[in-house]
C-alpha cells in the first residue's frame, strides 16, 4: 500500500538495476500518474521542495517526486531539502536517486532521519556469478553454476549489459536449464571479454570453435592479428603454470592468488591444462612464438591465414604441430 511508504528514500550505490528497480517499485506503488521525475542537473534543491509541497496540497492521494543525480546537488540545495525532510508535506513521498552518496553525507543523514536510505552496490567481480544467478532466479529462470560464471566471464562488470542477456537468455530458455554451452552461442561478449570464447574452445580442442570465436573476436573487436595471437599465448602461458602447479598438489584457488588470475579463470586453466600434454603446451609456446613472427612480416602469406593455421595447429590433437613457415 502507498499509504505505508515514508515521506523520503534515498536510493544510491553502483548497482545500477537494483536502484532503478527500486524507483520502478515506487512509482508502481505510488501509480503512473502520481509521479513528478526531476533530475537535480536541472532542478535545484528548492524546485525539488516546491514540487513536493505543491503536490501535497492536491489532497487526492499520494504524490511522488523522484529526483535523478541527486549526488550533482551542491550544499545549498543539500540544505533547502534537509530542511524540508524536517517538515514533510503529508502525502508527498520525496525519492532522491544518486550514485556514490556516502552513508555520512548531509543529504544521506536528512533521509535517512526523516524515511530510509536504499543503498544497493555493484558486486566484487568475484561475486559476479552469485549476481547473475540471482538475476535468473528474479525472471523464474534457472542457469547452472557454470552459466552463471561464463556469462559474468563474457560480459564482465557491466551490469546493465548482463541484466540484458539475462533477459535474452531466460525468455530464449523457456523454462529449461541454461548451461554454458548455451550462453557461448547466445550471449553478446564485450570486446575485452570474448577472448574467452576462443581460449574456451581452445580447451576443448575444439578446432571449428576456435576459428568461429576468432572470426567473432576480428568483427567484434578493433583488436588486429597479432593482439589475438598474443591473448592466446598469455593464456597458454598461464595454462603451463597452471599445469606445473598442479603436478605440485597445488589447488586452482590457491594458484589463482600465487598467478594473479582470477579464481574463476584459473579453474578454466587448470581444466584446460588436463587436455594438453607437457609436450604439446611447449609446441603450443613455440608455435605462437613463431605465428608472431610471421605476423610480424617473416612469411609472405596473408596474416589471416597465417593465424588459422596456427589455431589449427596448436589446438588439434590428432597431429603434431606443423613447421613454423620459413
Amino acid at each position: 500500500m502507498a499509504s505505508d511508504l515514508k515521506p523520503a528514500y534515498l536510493i544510491t550505490g553502483s548497482d545500477r538495476p537494483k536502484v532503478a528497480r527500486a524507483v520502478r517499485r515506487l512509482r508502481e506503488r505510488m501509480g503512473a500518474d502520481a509521479a513528478e521525475i526531476l533530475n537535480a542537473g536541472e532542478s535545484s534543491g528548492e524546485e525539488a521542495v516546491a514540487a513536493s509541497n505543491a503536490l501535497g496540497l492536491f489532497g487526492d492521494g499520494a504524490r511522488l517526486v523522484v529526483v535523478e543525480e541527486a549526488d550533482r546537488w551542491k550544499a545549498a540545495d543539500v540544505k533547502a531539502v534537509a530542511e524540508y525532510l524536517a517538515a514533510p508535506a503529508p502525502g508527498t513521498v520525496l525519492a532522491l536517486v544518486g550514485e556514490g552518496i556516502k552513508s555520512d553525507a548531509a543529504l544521506a543523514k536528512a533521509c535517512a532521519k526523516a524515511g530510509e536510505v536504499l543503498r544497493y552496490e555493484a558486486p566484487r567481480k568475484r561475486d559476479l556469478p552469485g549476481w547473475v544467478a540471482e538475476q535468473f532466479a528474479r525472471r523464474s529462470a534457472h542457469a547452472d553454476a557454470d552459466a552463471c560464471r561464463a556469462l559474468a566471464e563474457l560480459v564482465g562488470d557491466d551490469l546493465d549489459a548482463l541484466v540484458v542477456e539475462v533477459e535474452k537468455l531466460a525468455t530464449w530458455a523457456g523454462g529449461e536449464t541454461i548451461d554454458a554451452r548455451d550462453v557461448e552461442l547466445l550471449a553478446v561478449p564485450r570486446a575485452e571479454a570474448s577472448v574467452f570464447a576462443l581460449t574456451d574452445a581452445w580447451g576443448r580442442r575444439d578446432v571449428a570453435g576456435v576459428l568461429r570465436a576468432c572470426d567473432s573476436l576480428l568483427e567484434r573487436s578493433s583488436r588486429e592479428l597479432t593482439g589475438i595471437a598474443g591473448l592466446l599465448a598469455s593464456h597458454v602461458g598461464k595454462v603451463r603454470a597452471c599445469q606445473a602447479l598442479a603436478t605440485e598438489g597445488v589447488r586452482p584457488r590457491d594458484a589463482a592468488g600465487r598467478l594473479k588470475m582470477h579464481p574463476f579463470a584459473a579453474e578454466k586453466a587448470f581444466a584446460h591444462a588436463a587436455s594438453f600434454s607437457v609436450e604439446e603446451l611447449r609446441a603450443a609456446t613455440v608455435r605462437l612464438a613463431a605465428l608472431d613472427a610471421a605476423l610480424k612480416g617473416r612469411s609472405r602469406l596473408s596474416g589471416e591465414l597465417e593465424l588459422e593455421r596456427a589455431l589449427i595447429d596448436v589446438t588439434r590433437a590428432d597431429r603434431e604441430p606443423a613447421a613454423a613457415p620459413a
